[in-house]
């Protein structure tokens, strides 16, 4: 098994009926790049969570709890 770990920065702008709508997903290639991309969207977004999740892209085994590694705002209970 090859594990490989996956950088994701998810951004949240402003919904209908107070909810968050999410932006499209942006995959970096380290954590410190996801730490520097979720920073600078940080000041313009309502909320932003980066993480990483690791496992087999072959086999599409990945860690059931990702790592958070930035967050603000207020973003959905799924990243509790």
């Amino acid at each position: 098994m090859v594990s490989e770990t996956t950088y994701v920065v998810q951004a949240f702008n402003p919904g209908k009926g107070g909810n968050l709508k999410p932006g499209s997903p942006i995959v970096c290639k380290s954590e410190s790049g996801a730490l520097r991309t979720a920073e600078r969207l940080a000041l313009i977004k309502l909320a932003v969570v980066a993480f990483s999740s690791s496992g087999d892209p072959e086999m599409g085994d990945y860690d059931d709890e990702p790592k958070i590694l930035f967050r603000k705002g207020e973003l959905p209970a799924s990243f509790d």
